[in-house]
C-alpha cells in the first residue's frame, strides 16, 4: 500500500511525496482524513451552534452533511489552501486561501469552506486539571474572520436591506481607526452584530472543522481515548469574543476588534457590494499586533466545549494506523507536538 490518508482517493495533495507531510499540510490533511474516518464509521462530529438568544449549544453533524458529500465518495475531491469561490465574490484584494475546499469532481462545484484548527487536549492552562476540564487553545487568524463576514453576506445577498436594518442604529464615527471613539459606541456595535446572529440562526454553516488529540496530561504521549472532531458555525465562532471578553469600556480588546472589523465588513457590503478585507484589518488595529485576530486558552474555551466527547474523545490511539496509510507517519517531520508524538510512537502502527 503506498503512503495515504484514509479516503482521500483525490486530493490536491500527493501523500506519496514527502513534502506533503510537512507541518503546515499535515495539520489540515490529517483532520479531514479524521472525519473520513469517522463518517465510515457512523459516528456525527459534536457541531457547535447558537440559538434565537444567541445561547451556545452542542449539535451534531454527520461527515456527509459538514462536506455536502460522502468523504469517501468517487466524487469527493480534497483541494487544501484553495480559493473558495462562494466567498471571494464578496471581498476586494488579495484573495485568502482557506484551509479546505470540498469539491465535486463530477461537477466542478465547490462544496464547502473550512477553516481548521488542530488543538491539543489538555494545553497548558488545563492541563494540572481533573480530565473533565482539560480544554484547548483556539488562535483565530484574521482570514477566518474575513470567512466569517463572507458567510453572512452570502446570507443576505438577496436581501441586502434586511441586513442594513439590522446593523443599523450605530452613531456616526468619524474616526474608526481611534479606539477612544470607537470604545464608547462598542456595546451597540457588539448588539447589532449579534442581532444578525439572532436573525440568521436557522441558517448559519459550518466554519471551523476543529480536531482534538489527547495526551496524557502534558506529557508526550497520546491517550488511549485519544482523537475527536469538533465543528463551530459561524454564528458560533462569534461567541467566543462576545463570552470571552474582560475589557472595559475604555479600550478595544482584540476580542471587541473582531466584532468591529466583522461590523465594518458587512457594512461596507450592504454600501457598496464588497468591502476590503486587508484595508480593514490594517486600519483597525487599535494598539494590537494583526498576526492574529485573537487567541482563546483553555481555561476559556471549556465552557464552550465541555462534554463527553471533549474529556473521553471517541477514536482511539490504536485507530490512528486506519487513518495514516502505508507508512505515511515515517515521512512525518516531527516539528509540532502532533507530528512529533505520532512520529515517536511506532508502537501504535503495528
Amino acid at each position: 500500500m503506498q503512503a495515504g490518508l484514509f479516503g482521500q482517493k483525490y486530493s490536491s495533495r500527493d501523500y506519496t511525496k514527502a513534502k506533503y507531510w510537512g507541518k503546515n499540510q499535515f495539520n489540515s490533511s490529517f483532520p479531514a482524513s479524521l472525519v473520513a474516518y469517522m463518517s465510515s464509521k457512523k459516528m456525527p462530529l459534536v457541531y457547535l451552534k447558537t440559538d434565537k438568544d444567541n445561547n451556545l449549544y452542542h449539535d451534531y453533524i454527520s461527515g456527509e452533511e459538514l462536506f455536502n458529500i460522502d468523504p469517501i465518495s468517487e466524487n469527493a475531491f480534497y483541494n487544501f489552501e484553495a480559493g473558495y469561490s462562494a466567498y471571494e465574490k464578496f471581498y476586494t484584494g488579495d484573495r485568502e486561501k482557506i484551509d479546505l475546499v470540498m469539491v465535486n469532481r463530477e461537477s466542478g462545484e465547490n462544496l464547502c469552506g473550512l477553516e481548521v484548527k488542530l488543538t491539543a487536549l489538555p494545553d497548558n492552562t488545563t492541563k494540572k486539571f481533573n480530565e473533565d476540564k482539560y480544554s484547548c487553545e483556539i488562535v483565530m487568524r484574521p482570514p477566518t474572520i474575513c470567512f466569517l463576514a463572507c458567510s453572512i453576506c452570502e446570507n443576505y445577498q438577496n436581501d441586502k436591506e434586511r441586513l442594513r436594518k439590522l446593523i443599523s442604529g450605530v452613531p456616526k464615527i468619524n474616526h474608526w481607526e481611534t479606539a477612544e471613539e470607537v470604545a464608547p459606541h462598542y456595546k451597540m456595535i457588539e448588539k447589532v452584530v449579534l442581532n444578525v446572529a439572532s436573525d440568521m440562526c436557522g441558517k448559519q454553516t459550518p466554519l471551523i472543522l476543529q480536531p482534538v488529540w489527547k495526551t496524557v496530561k502534558d506529557k508526550m504521549q497520546l491517550a488511549d481515548d485519544c482523537l475527536d472532531a469538533f465543528v463551530w458555525s459561524n454564528l458560533a465562532v462569534l461567541q467566543m469574543c462576545v463570552k470571552s471578553d474582560e475589557n472595559s469600556g475604555t479600550e478595544i480588546s482584540r476580542f471587541q476588534r473582531t466584532i468591529v472589523w466583522i461590523y465594518k465588513m458587512l457594512f461596507d457590503f450592504c454600501a457598496y457590494d464588497k468591502f476590503d478585507y486587508v484595508e480593514i484589518i490594517k486600519n483597525h488595529s487599535y494598539g494590537n499586533a494583526n498576526d492574529k485576530a485573537f487567541a482563546i486558552s483553555g481555561v476559556q474555551t471549556h465552557k464552550f466545549l465541555a462534554c463527553n466527547e471533549l474529556t473521553h474523545p471517541r477514536i482511539n490511539k490504536t485507530e490512528i494506523k486506519n487513518i495514516i496509510l502505508g507508512g505515511g507517519q515515517n515521512m512525518l517531520s516531527p516539528e509540532r507536538r502532533f507530528d512529533a508524538v505520532l512520529f515517536y510512537s511506532p508502537e501504535i502502527f503495528k
